[in-house]
């Protein structure tokens, strides 16, 4: 007997991974955030090592203070239980341009060419959604753009240069 069918697909995405092969800019910082806490796909902004340090957006955080989308690039030890975990005091990748899967808060309803909110309130600090919400709960990240709608949590953002936003 031979098989003749398999029941694996190769996934659409993955949160932090590039969605193709558009020349992007990934830049090395300094994870600040506690061990966990910054996640694959997640937006970064500035930790107290301006230039160097990234951490998890916080309600104060601005669209100024913006860095880029944590990039999954298979280099990260995985956990007990085989979780890659970013670790605190740790180099992590941060996409600055290009196309990437990011990660989303609940209920983000992103379209095509949409603009990209980032969470700067709550557990969802990080994610990215599709308006500001009801209490200014996301900040607008110029220079991005949706490239697909909701896709098992995640979505193709097409971020510009921030450096020059």
């Amino acid at each position: 007997m031979v098989q003749t069918t398999y029941g694996y697909n190769t996934p659409i995405g993955q949160a932090g991974g590039l969605y193709d092969l558009s020349p992007v800019k990934i830049d090395a910082f300094i994870n600040e955030a506690a061990t966990g806490a910054l996640k694959f796909g997640m937006g970064c902004v500035q930790g107290t090592l301006v230039g160097n340090g990234v951490t998890v957006p916080v309600a104060a955080s601005t669209a100024a203070k913006f860095e880029g989308i944590v990039v999954n690039r298979r280099t990260t030890e995985n956990d007990d239980e085989g979780v890659p975990v970013l670790k605190n005091k740790r180099t992590v990748g941060v996409l600055r341009y290009g196309r990437i899967y990011g990660l989303l808060a609940e209920g983000a309803e992103p379209e095509y060419g949409g603009a990209v909110y980032l969470m700067v309130k709550g557990d969802e600090a990080g994610c990215f959604t599709d308006s500001a919400g009801t209490n200014s709960d996301a900040i607008l990240i110029k220079g991005a753009k949706f490239l697909s709608g909701p896709v098992d949590g995640l979505a193709v953002i097409d971020l510009l240069d921030q450096e020059h936003a």
